[in-house]
């Protein structure tokens, strides 16, 4: 006979397995619905940008979202002081599946003052992973240096973002991201650029450790799992971008490879160009480079990045590779698999990466203020040997403090249990000692009315334990 209860239970175990199938990185059918979309920021300000200057919103330091059409600009304004470095970073995330044209389809970013002049390079972040949509991203900056002429006086400016794109690709709105950081000025002399020859260009092989850790992938920078020194397994489906992120301290570099195992479907066969992509992000969100996408033919292939040792002087470097590998903190991978790859992986691919933080960590420029996100603290590398996201390790955090201030808190009540005890018992020996005392009948002493009630408080507390606090 079927109960209640029993009825109860196998719906659960339905909804719970509903729940796992829309969870990144679950085994499920390969199509475009089932791909996890972009994961936006929480808390993150809505916003529009205007077709023009003169009613472009105000956008303030943090995350914002907003979406762009096809052949559509967008201006936003900003107020920039004299002393401080701006970097206005966008993330298109067109939905998975969504038609696109490789290095057609792109975003254009530049930083303008109120006189049209243009602050340094413009960004020009593209797709090219074989027609496959996946986030892209790179930012433009308004930078303060003394090598600098342009943009460096305090005053309105404007962030510009125009999308480019042909008749040939989708008609679809992309979701954009922003983020607006700024860097604080350095005190004493500003470093130099590396000279050439003082790290060498020569990619080392990758890391051999036998044992793997699991990762976490998230759907963009908001989620991304974390992940330090070793080799690390996740799964990824066809149409599947997954993020990770790693702490580069000044003077380490990244050595990365992104892995896909040989097939084991008999019926698969063929060359498919671009099917696995490997993409590095800054800490500002800035690209490290272009993308590398492999080709696969049934056999393991590989997609691999080596980096420069971040410097402060890099900034001076005109390679974008080099340049983008500025300032210390988070740096972000970003793995994609081509939809055609479901012709070998129906389901989903099995992901080694492999990731070598290589260098001594070395004091900084210096900043003449702190700075949490171009730093990297004992918390963030604990948080990557841990494989948590930044919500994980947000949440574990809390809970630590919880506990911390509720031992405290039940320290404190231990001590004044016990001191109200003592009290007590103090004064029932003192009355106890002094015969003949006015009190109750046949000459018995009362005890004072306070130390009654701390005399019978430490008895209910003997009796049923210290109140919850502890």
């Amino acid at each position: 006979m079927v109960t209640g209860r029993t009825t109860y239970r196998g719906i659960a175990v339905l909804a719970a397995l509903a729940a796992v199938q829309i969870l990144p990185g679950a085994v499920g059918v390969a199509s475009a619905d089932d791909v996890p979309r972009y994961r936006m920021a929480e808390g993150a300000t809505k916003t529009e940008g205007s077709s023009n200057a003169a009613h472009a919103p105000q956008l303030k330091p943090g995350l914002h979202t907003d979406s762009i059409k096809r052949g559509e600009q967008k201006w936003y304004a900003v107020n920039l002081d004299a002393r401080t470095s701006a970097y206005f970073s966008a993330v298109a995330a067109p939905r998975p599946g969504t038609k696109v044209e490789d290095y057609g389809d792109k975003l254009t970013l530049t930083v303008q003052d109120s006189s049209g002049t243009t602050c340094g390079s413009e960004a020009r972040p593209s797709f090219n992973g074989g027609g496959m949509a996946y986030p892209i991203a790179d930012y433009a900056s308004r930078r303060i240096g003394a090598d600098r002429t342009e943009c460096q006086k305090a005053g309105p400016y404007y962030l510009v973002i125009t999308r480019e794109g042909s008749e040939t690709s989708g008609p679809d709105t992309w979701p954009l991201e922003l983020n607006y950081l700024n860097e604080p000025p350095i005190e004493g002399n500003t470093p130099a650029r590396p000279g050439k020859g003082t790290w060498s260009t020569a990619t080392p092989a990758p890391r051999t450790d036998t044992a793997k850790r699991s990762a976490k992938g998230g759907t963009g920078f908001n989620d991304a799992g974390s992940v330090a020194t070793g080799v690390w397994k996740d799964r990824i489906r066809p149409g599947e971008t997954r993020f990770y992120r790693v702490p580069v301290d000044w003077g380490q570099r990244l050595n990365l490879s992104a892995e896909l195992p040989n097939a084991t479907s008999p019926r698969a066969s063929g060359f498919l160009a671009r099917v696995l992509g490997l993409s590095v992000y800054n800490p500002a969100r800035g690209a490290v480079g272009t993308p590398s996408f492999v080709s696969y033919t049934g056999k393991p292939a590989a997609a691999k990045e080596f980096t420069a040792p971040v410097d402060y002087g890099n900034r001076f470097d005109s390679t974008g590779s080099v340049n983008a590998m500025r300032f210390a903190g988070w740096y972000y991978l970003e793995v994609s698999l081509h939809p055609d790859a479901a012709q070998y992986f129906p389901k989903a691919a099995e992901l080694t990466l492999r990731v070598d933080v290589r260098g001594t960590a070395k004091a900084g420029p210096g900043y003449a203020e702190p700075t949490s996100v171009f730093s990297v603290t004992p918390e963030d590398r604990e948080t990557a040997e841990k494989g948590q996201t930044a919500q994980e390790a947000a949440k574990s955090g809390t809970l630590m403090t919880v506990a911390y201030a509720g031992i405290g808190t039940g320290v404190v009540l231990l001590v004044g249990l016990g001191a109200w005890t003592l009290v007590a018992r103090r004064s029932a020996a003192g009355a106890a000692a002094t015969p003949g005392t006015a009190g109750g009948p046949g000459g018995q002493p009362s005890l004072p009315e306070q130390s009654t009630d701390s005399t019978q408080q430490a008895v209910q507390n003997r009796q049923f334990g210290p109140p919850r606090g502890w």
